[in-house]
Order: structure tokens, then C-alpha cells, then sequence
């Protein structure tokens, strides 16, 4: 087991070596290039979740969509029951990591629909982006919804945001996010820190690809910024030590005195833990 996961560590570490100096060489070719293929790599979930589905998946009724010529793979429960739950993985996961909230939203007697995203799961596609992701939450709202509640786990907050300002709902909506990804600059930041990419006209020219592609700058995507626009009833659950969206954002957020927004501040989860623990599941639970 030991040997095992020094070997697999110790790939992670060569190849992100050979990312980092591909990086360095490519920036003295293009900085529009070594951008380009940045932004590439930021979208595409590299180490994806084992489609491994726990029983439950054997009951629900396979649902799917086309999006942007891609198939999307949904899944849903209780079709007869009119108050219906909206589940929402985050990056490099999939649908069936969230089936213990599954099993509880089905005893409550709700509706449950729950999707693989684009380039995740058993959806089609390579990459994806927040824009994409909250195309695929709209879609299916238009589809099955309207939604009484969400529960949206780190890169899935930020594409919920998103989502919801543009769609109806009011302060009997409820949403649930575990560790959100609350600001993509901290996130882009983060992505080039690992990469050793410390040129800022690369950066720039990142940026400009954001701007390119949805019209609006790379600090618009930031759940700081639509909380401004949804009055939804929301749980914010979020690790002290959660080193992938970390609290420092969050802690702005909270600083803005949102009043419909209730923060839940954990210890020793961490990013992916904290929706696994019994605790936070119990709480949201009760809230949802």
C-alpha cells in the first residue's frame, strides 16, 4: 500500500515537472500559446473520479440532455414527488460521489436529480469552464426543474452563482454549498503558482482569453459578486484548512453581512472530506 502510493506520488511529481518545463519553454515561443495552452490545462479535469456508482444508482431513472453538441448523463429519483433537490459535483468528480446525500434527500420524500458535468463522469466532452458548467445547470432547470433546493459542492458553487442570477427563484430556494470555489482569480492564481508561470503578460493574455470567450473579466466570476443578485435561503459550509478554495475568500464574503446566507466554519476537513463527514451531513440534511 506504502509502495503503491509513493509510486503514484512520485508520477504526479514527474509529470508536473514535465508541465512546468513544457510551460517554461513554450513561454519563450508565444505567450499567447503558453496562455492558450494554460487555459486549456485549467479546464481539462486530468485526474477524474473512478466511475465506481454505489447501489442506489441502480434505481434512478438515466436522464440526458444534448449541450454544445455533447451528451450530458443525468440521473434522478422519486420522478412522482414534486419537491425536487438539484445536485451539483465539483471539479475532477462526478454525480455518484454524493450518494449518501442522495439516499437522505429520497427518504425526505423529494425528487433528486443529480448530473455529470461536461468531461466529467459519463458525460461527454474534455473540458470544461464555470460559463459551461452553469449552461448545463440552466439546461436543466429548463428541463426538469424549477428546483426548491441545490446542494453544490467547490466548482459547482461557482457555476450555481452564476445560474442563479439569471434565474427565477427567491428566499424559499434553498442552496447548500460545501467549499465553493468562490473566487476564479485565486483559483487562476493558484494554477500558476503550481505551474511556475510567473510572467505577467502570459497572464494578461489569460485573462484576455476569459474576457474573449464570455465577455466579462476574470473577476466576474466570483460568488462575492453574485451573491449581490440572489436572495436564495443558503448553508455555507467551509474547512478551515481547506487548501483548494481557501477560507481567505470566504471570510470576504462573510464580511459583506449577506442576511441570507448562514456560515458553518469547520476544522481538520479540508476540501474533500468535509462533505463526506457525518456532522455536515446531518446539518445539511436538516436544512435542505
Amino acid at each position: 500500500m506504502l509502495l503503491s502510493l509513493f509510486v503514484m506520488k512520485l508520477k504526479q511529481k514527474l509529470g508536473l515537472s514535465y508541465i512546468r518545463t513544457k510551460f517554461k519553454l513554450l513561454s519563450f515561443v508565444s505567450k499567447r500559446q503558453t496562455a492558450t495552452a494554460a487555459f486549456k490545462l485549467f479546464c481539462t479535469p486530468i485526474l477524474k473520479s473512478p466511475d465506481r456508482k454505489p447501489a442506489i444508482f441502480v434505481s434512478a431513472e438515466l436522464v440526458n440532455f444534448s449541450l454544445n453538441g455533447l451528451n450530458v448523463q443525468g440521473y434522478r429519483w422519486n420522478k412522482e414527488k414534486d419537491h425536487k433537490i438539484l445536485i451539483l459535483h465539483g471539479f475532477g468528480s462526478a454525480a455518484h460521489n454524493f450518494y449518501s446525500y442522495i439516499a437522505v434527500m429520497i427518504d425526505k420524500g423529494y425528487q433528486v436529480l443529480a448530473f455529470d458535468a461536461p468531461a466529467h463522469g459519463n458525460s461527454e466532452g474534455k473540458t470544461i469552464n464555470a460559463m459551461e458548467y452553469s449552461q448545463m445547470i440552466e439546461k436543466v432547470i429548463e428541463l426538469y426543474g424549477p428546483m426548491n433546493g441545490f446542494l453544490a459542492h467547490s466548482f459547482g458553487g461557482i457555476a450555481l452563482s452564476l445560474t442563479l442570477e439569471k434565474k427565477s427563484h427567491n428566499e424559499n430556494t434553498k442552496i447548500v454549498f460545501i467549499a465553493p470555489a468562490t473566487e476564479t482569480t485565486t483559483a487562476i492564481d493558484s494554477a500558476f503558482e503550481m505551474l511556475r508561470i510567473k510572467d505577467k503578460s502570459v497572464r494578461a493574455a489569460f485573462d484576455k482569453i476569459i474576457f474573449d470567450r464570455g465577455g466579462k473579466p476574470t473577476e466576474w466570476y466570483s460568488i462575492k459578486r453574485a451573491m449581490t443578485n440572489i436572495t436564495a435561503s443558503i448553508l455555507w459550509i467551509h474547512d478551515e484548512e481547506d487548501d483548494i478554495t481557501p477560507l481567505k475568500d470566504v471570510l470576504k464574503v462573510k464580511e459583506e453581512g449577506f442576511p441570507n446566507i448562514e456560515f458553518v466554519i469547520t476544522k481538520g476537513l479540508g476540501h474533500r472530506k468535509i462533505y463526506r463527514d457525518i456532522t455536515v451531513q446531518n446539518k445539511i440534511a436538516a436544512f435542505l
